[in-house]
């Protein structure tokens, strides 16, 4: 079979078009029943009460709070610490823009750390030298498919007596170290946007803890101050970031099946590392393999010519997709915190090389293989 006649018989987008498919039926109902009950609760019921314990008991967290996006989480756990004016916050310099933004809204200063150059995420030592008097608080992210350094930023954290906070957006599910991904820090937060490990038909998130004073303080703020018992009485500034009904139910629906999922990743991802290992010195570099310390959100490669192994995929029917091309501080949004002359040397190289390639549970093993066969061909051929 030519390559031209895979490609037409096999399309393998990015993102799957079905991710609900076979839950399409369940989805229904719940917004028929949610819609049509008695209490008329669209917000903050009664299911989202019983989504936040399952999770509380599935990690055995203090205390688990459904907000409205990951970003929001990200706001409001921030806030809980008073995280404001004049205080600093070391991010990664690689990463969404959530990491600065939120701290940028709540008027603080993003500090970049440099990143590790193979598993892209950022370097405890970059951190350490970006600590200053003025910094609050430390915030790194799990990307792509590994975790954060989490046992050496909270022993950095602690020396330092900085608040420490887990972006693990794309991570849940992943454990290091017998720690799941979200408990390491003082907080972490969990994004469930559609095509996350855990996403929904829908926007949320949730800030996870083993602080429930903390988890209280962000609870309140999820729900412009409010504290879930009195209404109208407001006792301090928040948002409005809360958990819709239907989609609390949908994920409870969903949580039982959660592991079989994140198994389907992982075996795909250890299948395209063992396919892709070799290839380093013929300008593909996969990322470290094992299990600890990973989350199979996506898998990402490092590839010299990456454009043209994208453009190789494109014909064969195979999507990819470049994660953060520009580091944040060199984006237009972020670039006033950008020391003059400074430079982020494994950031930017990431940017230019980092494809993604296609990681979901309706994978079957025939289009793994054809797509890992596609990585293949192209790198042998350079």
């Amino acid at each position: 079979m030519t390559p031209t006649t895979a490609a037409s018989r096999l399309r393998l987008p990015f993102f799957p078009p079905d991710l609900f498919e076979a839950d399409r039926e369940h989805l229904l109902r719940l917004v028929r029943e949610t819609g049509t009950a008695p209490a008329q609760k669209f917000i903050l019921g009664e299911r989202t009460a019983r989504f936040e314990q399952a999770l509380r008991d599935r990690l055995g967290a203090a205390d688990v709070v459904a907000c409205g996006s990951g970003t929001s989480a990200l706001t409001l756990v921030l806030a809980a610490m008073d995280v404001g004016p004049g205080d600093e916050v070391v991010v990664p310099a690689f990463g969404c823009a959530p990491l600065a933004g939120s701290v940028v809204a709540l008027g603080a200063t993003p500090v970049f750390a440099d990143i590790d150059p193979w598993t892209m995420v950022v370097d405890p030592d970059a951190v350490e030298r970006r600590i200053t008097a003025r910094t609050k608080a430390l915030l790194p992210a799990h990307m792509f498919s590994v975790m954060a350094d989490m046992p050496r930023l909270g022993a950095l954290a602690r020396a330092c007596r900085l608040r420490l906070v887990e972006d693990s957006a794309v991570a849940q599910g992943g454990v290091q170290g017998g720690v799941p991904a979200g408990l390491a820090g003082e907080a972490g937060v969990y994004s469930f946007v559609q095509v996350k490990t855990f996403g929904t038909a829908g926007e949320g998130g949730a800030v996870v803890t083993r602080d429930v004073g903390l988890g209280r303080t962000v609870r309140m703020l999820r729900n412009h101050g409010q504290d879930g018992v009195h209404r109208f009485l407001h006792h301090r500034i928040g948002w409005n970031s809360r958990f819709d009904e239907v989609l609390a139910a949908f994920q409870l629906h969903r949580l039982p099946g959660l592991p079989e999922r994140l198994e389907r990743r992982a075996r795909i991802a250890e299948r395209y590392t063992e396919r892709f290992t070799d290839l380093a010195d013929r300008g593909v570099l996969a990322p470290p393999p094992g299990r600890d310390g990973r989350c199979f959100y996506v898998y990402t490669l490092q590839v010299e010519r990456r454009d043209a192994l994208q453009a190789h995929l494109a014909e064969r029917g195979i999507g990819s997709h470049v994660y953060y091309p520009l580091p944040l501080p060199r984006q237009p949004a972020f670039s006033r915190y950008a020391a003059p002359g400074d430079a982020w040397h494994a950031a930017e190289r990431a940017g230019e090389r980092i494809l993604s390639l296609p990681l979901y549970p309706q994978l079957s093993d025939a289009q793994v293989e054809y797509i890992a066969d596609a990585v293949r061909e192209f790198a042998l051929a350079g």
